[in-house]
């Protein structure tokens, strides 16, 4: 209310101000009489009359009106502006003597010429000049300066909330956190799927705060700091958003970029004015996403870090738990690199709790397709058991993103409900890339034709390698062909023969390409799979003691120097132990690669035949893949672990997840 009316007041001065001037100069201007010298006969007249006087039809110099004066031919004379001009009326004998109002220029009035009027008995009237209404110079003079200091208070008003402002002069230090009483987020615990142990642990937070003595008439305490860690999408400001929408109380929410500011000090001022306010407010919750902004490692980087940065987490290691403790707050934060925080932000005491939120499994995306499925239209042949079971390694934000990608190519293809083409157009988009134009040059058609189905045909005869699941010529992203496989559910623990199939399977293209095309005429088109490779090889030889060094961790120190470690990286290895990882990488490569283009010259025909359908199909199905090589040599049986799904209805056969290699 008081700022309604601090702008009325502002609006109105100058409207005012404005208002007083018109009246003045209208009241002015209507006035209908006002007073003039007389002559002889001393008259005073309207000044309607007076208006009328003062007008002429032509000049005439001051010394021709004395000559006029003195030959008897003026009539009246009119003084104007307090003598300076006059308006005579005089008798022009080359006109036939008619009588013409004539204006005149006067040095002043002179005694002299007055005399002379009145000597030749010419009647003359003096006309004072208009005296200016004393409130009217007032208001003019006054107008200009309130106007100027009217437009500057506007000015700074609309500035007030600007960053840098005239308003926010005194407000800099003071917090940016987004403050509810209640928050009406709109979420809830039962809008938040697939990360059942995360909610149960957060559940505990909201029933402390609405029950705190079922915990304390046992002793327990909450923990006072929460710190949710996991991948990009997997849900941990949504956990945040369900905690505040079920909690109940006061709600501060902020990302850790608004603590950091180019001031030294600024950030530190705001941590202190936020946990004020929180303390005013408790018992709370302070909700801080992507901590890691201002959570680093302390005499990070070169030259010993940021001073803001680390003043700020300085405060915020104090408020947290220090000296005079936080009682009531509890501080829910958010990061996807926990490697970089403080370890003093991370002991118990201010982050006593931290919570994975990891990709969901199976079930997890079920339940998360199930609440994104809700307001979406599904034909009935669609199953969200399927679509579960072909996404592997999807977080929430995938899945949510899938079924929109669906529903917009349902809508751009004007059908009622989605079906399992949009379903699978989306996958495929969400993973490689918006579809590109079909290839047209032959050569590099069949080229590119080679190269993939030499990786099918890899991942389909080695046992150990993950089915295929579609082998396509449409280009993806930046992909001209492209060769799915269908990963196990169970990826956590890879065996040695799991390693070197995936690394036979990445040379499949090359060897495809070696065997048919001949050793000169192998492209550029195997880069990223030579660099997956030499990845793979160099892990299991250095990480995994999958080689003949025996079981040892040989890899190089790889922290960074904005973790604040070591300026330079060092190596743990001597240079002979560096030459004996390099041949055992070496040594892998090249054995896995003899073994796939053998593998591949054994079945030429059957990879010719594939590769002409799929020129003319564009596109292959794993199934209709293995039923041709099939009649060629005998496809191994892979063993897949299927988890079994608690479902009302019978699980029907479904395909595989899609995963690029």
């Amino acid at each position: 209310m008081k700022q309604r009316w601090r702008l009325l007041a502002l609006w109105g001065l100058p409207l005012l101000l404005a208002a007083l001037l018109g009246w003045q100069i209208l009241s002015g201007g209507a006035s209908r009489f006002r007073p003039t010298a007389g002559g002889a006969d001393g008259t005073v007249e309207g000044s309607s009359i007076a208006s009328a006087r003062n007008t002429a039809v032509a000049r005439m110099s001051y010394g021709r009106f004395l000559d006029y004066v003195k030959a008897g031919r003026v009539t009246a004379v009119d003084i104007f502006d307090g003598g300076r001009t006059a308006v005579i009326e005089a008798v022009d004998p080359d006109l036939d003597n008619r009588v013409q109002r004539l204006r005149v220029d006067l040095p002043g009035v002179a005694p002299e010429l007055v005399n002379n009027l009145k000597e030749q008995g010419i009647s003359f009237d003096v006309h004072p000049p208009k005296a200016p209404s004393p409130v009217l110079g007032l208001l003019g003079n006054l107008l200009f300066p309130l106007l100027l200091i009217g437009s500057l208070i506007f000015l700074a008003r609309r500035s007030s909330g600007m960053p840098g402002g005239p308003g926010q002069a005194m407000q800099f230090g003071k917090t940016k956190a987004r403050f509810q009483m209640e928050a009406e987020t709109g979420v809830k615990f039962a809008d938040v799927a697939g990360v059942e142990e995360a909610k149960q642990d957060l559940e505990e937070v909201v029933t402390f705060l609405k029950t705190p003595e079922r915990f304390t008439s046992v002793g327990a305490k909450i923990p006072r700091g929460v710190l949710l860690v996991g991948p990009p999408g997997t849900g941990k400001t949504l956990l945040a958003k369900a905690i505040a929408g079920e909690a109940g109380v006061p709600f501060f929410s902020l990302s850790g970029s608004e603590f950091v500011e180019m001031f030294v000090g600024v950030g530190a001022s705001r941590v202190r004015d936020l946990f004020k306010r929180a303390k005013e407010n408790s018992p709370c919750l302070i909700f801080i996403d992507e901590i890691d902004a201002v959570g680093r490692q302390r005499g990070a980087g070169i030259g010993g870090g940021n001073d803001e940065r680390e003043q700020t987490l300085n405060q915020l290691l104090t408020e947290m738990d220090g000296f005079e403790g936080n009682s009531g707050i509890i501080i829910i934060a958010a990061t996807n690199r926990p490697d970089v925080l403080d370890s003093a932000l991370m002991r118990p005491g201010r982050f006593d709790r931290q919570v994975s939120v990891d990709a969901p499994d199976i079930k997890g995306r079920l339940s998360i397709l199930k609440v994104h499925s809700r307001n979406k239209k599904l034909a009935e042949a669609v199953s969200l058991e399927a679509i579960a079971r072909r996404t592997p390694g999807f977080t929430g934000a995938d899945l949510a993103n899938l079924l929109n990608e669906a529903a917009i190519l349902t809508a751009r293809r004007r059908k009622e409900a989605t079906t399992i083409t949009e379903i699978d157009d989306a996958v495929d988009r969400v993973i490689a890339g918006m579809e590109g134009k079909p290839l047209t040059d032959g050569r590099s058609k069949r080229l590119i034709a080679y190269h993939e189905i030499g990786h099918a045909l890899v991942g389909t005869l080695v046992r150990q390698h993950d089915p295929v699941q579609k082998v396509t010529l449409i280009p993806r992203g930046q992909a001209q062909g492209l060769t799915w496989f269908a990963p196990d559910e169970e990826q956590s623990l890879v065996s040695k023969a799991q390693l070197r199939a995936r690394i036979m399977g990445a040379l499949g293209g090359r060897a495809a390409e070696d065997v048919v095309f001949g050793h000169a005429e192998v492209t550029t088109g195997a880069g990223g799979d030579i660099q997956q490779v030499a990845s793979m090889a160099r892990q299991m030889v250095t990480r995994f003691g999958m080689s003949d060094l025996g079981p040892l961790s040989l890899e190089a120190g790889n922290q960074e120097v904005f973790l604040g470690r070591d300026l330079m990286t060092r190596s743990d290895v001597s240079d002979a132990i560096a030459n004996r990882i390099d041949g055992a990488v070496r040594s892998i490569v090249q054995d896995c690669y003899t073994d796939t283009v053998a593998l591949v010259a054994s079945q030429r025909d059957c990879m010719d035949r594939l590769v002409e359908l799929l020129i003319e199909k564009e596109s292959l199905d794993g199934d209709e893949l293995r039923q041709i090589v099939s009649e060629y040599t005998t496809v191994p049986e892979k063993d897949r672990f299927s988890p079994l799904l608690e479902e009302d209805r019978p699980a029907q056969p479904l395909e595989q997840p899609l995963a690029t290699l």
